[in-house]
């Protein structure tokens, strides 16, 4: 099925909700103004639509292949990749000193939502590029962002993000690939990599990996992990791509989703050792790498609301096509379009509610990061950033769980076709499946949140945007409108949800650890829906305002605000039942009896 940019719900997200002309205020930013952000975002919508998307199903049927250590991508995404770069899509956040277009994040998120709805096998690639750029841009040497950074900018080279190993998943204080000094500057690294997104391709000139490896004299645990660069080619004086480096791709994962991306298994070393460069200093790996983790962890969110997307709007266009059953009120004596029945309604306003939600609140997350990096104010600053790093998990978490639900809801549409894989509805839902996992599970997202979150600073973040909802509510009580008050009500109800749970999760953190992160995925599902809920809110006063401008899309954002709050928002209470007192039952089960 055909992909459609739903740009003008984008840009009502950018301009409504994140607030765009706040942030090209900023001095930064001062050419990035809504008219400058729809024009990119157009000719995003044209290069996805045209070029990107139509090579999604061919990814699923005819994936990355291996053999005798090449990687072979999927017909096609090797010049579709090469149209990218030269595109500038890579660089659209990146500085100007670099090859980049300095542009806001927050245009970016939205171009970057555009790519994964297109196609998140062939998004994976740049999106791990993001990431080793945004690393070397805050930890590299001078020498190692002239030499690195325009190249991968650029779409010339690509990178790579190398953490989990066979004996260590998620847990990296296990991590033993070793890096030993060659007293010249550099380190040769041995061990191995597993789940290393786009490790091997033939799409770019050049892979730079940043792996994290451990010194001679490293001390255990996470303190003693260290960064390095480990580019697949060496790179001669004039930048160009020298001599193969002992890093090789020795299989790739046969995956149930996004297939078309090569999941690479690499060994460093077996010839000798692979030849790096320290990032930064010795035994802060961690906290660098922690920047890409970041920056990855925000865009799979955004994956999970771009796949979303394209379910929903894969599934509407077959219930207008679809002729089944009268109607259950009789107005028509003939078999309508499904779209017609009421339940068929009701999955594709859930799928709607949580994309736009889960979107919503991703651009305001972008929205506070832009300002943290380029606000006058440090306080401001401070503020912004504080608000940010709280949505980063919920933004991971609630979406990417939420997008298994759309998903799924694409296939149930579909019916007993939806189970057929030429409809391309399972893909969807399958593509979907590792979002939740990757780049940190749910309950990693959710742990952060509760630990690093909310109890580090005593819950301060989390009243703080409380306050903001009741701001929100009070502004929705003054329309006398049946939809505001009903909207405005559940509102309240979340909010003083969550206000309950931030006061449980603060006072019992230490006291009963267990207790407290039993409800941890709870608590941060909590969080998606409010948030998504306040959005919604927000929405329905901006949408009130402009009404007369274009009433059809106003009016369907009004009542798209109302579905959610009577039908998600309604969830909360049992959400708040769960995270307070759901655990004492939970964990009273011995483990032997599991």
């Amino acid at each position: 099925m055909t992909y459609r940019a739903p740009l003008k719900e984008m840009l009502f997200a950018l301009n409504e909700l994140a607030g765009l002309a706040n942030i090209c205020q900023l001095s930064a930013y001062e050419e990035a103004t809504p008219d400058v952000a729809q024009a990119v975002l157009e000719e995003a919508a044209k290069f996805n639509e045209r070029i990107v998307a139509p090579l999604d199903r061919a990814g699923d049927l005819d994936p990355s292949s291996w053999k005798d250590g090449v990687v072979t991508t999927t017909p096609g995404f090797r010049e579709a990749f090469r149209q990218f770069g030269e595109g500038g899509w890579q660089g659209v956040l990146h500085p100007q000193d670099y090859g980049g277009q300095g542009l806001p994040k927050l245009i970016a998120t939205a171009c970057n939502e555009m790519l994964h709805s297109a196609n998140l096998s062939f998004a994976l690639c740049p999106m791990l590029t993001d990431g080793a750029i945004e690393a070397l841009l805050t930890a590299g040497s001078n020498e190692q962002k002239a030499t690195f950074l325009p190249k991968l900018i650029s779409g010339e080279w690509t990178g790579t993000m190398n953490l989990t190993e066979p004996q260590a998943g998620s847990d990296l204080a296990a991590v033993r690939t070793r890096a030993e000094p060659q007293g010249d500057g550099t380190f040769k690294l041995f061990g191995t990599k597993i789940f290393i997104t786009y490790g091997e391709h033939d799409m770019a000139k050049n892979i730079v990996h940043l792996v994290l490896a451990r010194t001679p004299t490293a001390p255990e645990g996470v303190k003693g992990i260290s960064l390095f660069i480990v580019p697949k080619f060496m790179v001669n004086a004039d930048g160009s791509p020298g001599e193969r480096n002992d890093v090789h791709c020795v299989s790739i994962e046969h995956k149930l989703g996004i297939k078309a991306s090569p999941t690479a298994v690499l060994q460093f070393g077996d010839h000798g050792g692979a030849i790096g460069t320290l990032v930064g200093e010795e035994n802060r790996g961690l906290e660098y790498m922690f920047i890409m983790m970041n920056s990855a962890r925000f865009s799979v969110g955004m994956q999970g609301v771009a796949v979303s997307e394209r379910a929903y709007q894969q599934a509407v266009a077959y219930a207008r096509e679809r002729v089944q059953s009268r109607p259950v009120d009789g107005s028509a004596r003939e078999a309508v379009t499904i779209i017609h029945h009421p339940d068929v309604k009701r999955m594709l306003m859930t799928m709607r509610a949580l994309t736009e939600g889960a979107r919503a609140v991703a651009y305001v997350a972008t929205a506070a990061s832009d300002a943290a990096h380029q606000h006058p104010d440090e306080a401001v600053r401070q503020q912004n950033q504080a608000f940010y790093e709280f949505l980063v998990p919920v933004v991971k978490g609630w979406s990417t769980e939420l997008s298994i639900d759309v998903t799924s809801l694409g296939v149930q549409v579909h019916g007993g076709m939806g189970f057929i894989e030429e409809t391309g509805a399972a893909q969807h839902y399958r593509d979907a499946r590792i979002l939740p996992i990757y780049e940190g599970t749910t309950t990693i997202q959710a742990n952060d949140l509760v630990g690093r979150k909310t109890v580090r600073d005593g819950g301060a973040v989390a009243r703080a945007i409380c306050a903001q909802i009741a701001e929100t509510e009070a502004a929705l009580g003054k329309h006398s409108c049946a939809g505001f008050t009903a909207v405005q009500a559940q509102l309240a109800k979340g909010r003083a949800a969550l206000e309950d749970v931030v006061a449980f999760v603060v006072a019992n953190a230490k006291l009963d650890p267990n207790a407290v992160f039993a409800g941890s995925v709870p608590y941060l599902k909590l969080w998606g829906i409010v948030f998504s809920g306040w959005q919604f809110g927000r929405a329905m006063l901006a949408a009130d305002a402009k009404r007369a401008e274009d009433p059809n899309f106003y009016a369907a954002k009004i009542a798209t605000a109302h579905f959610f709050a009577q039908h998600i928002l309604s969830q909360v209470s049992a959400l708040r039942t769960a995270i307070v007192g759901g655990s004492t039952l939970m964990l009273a089960l011995p483990e032997d009896l599991y």
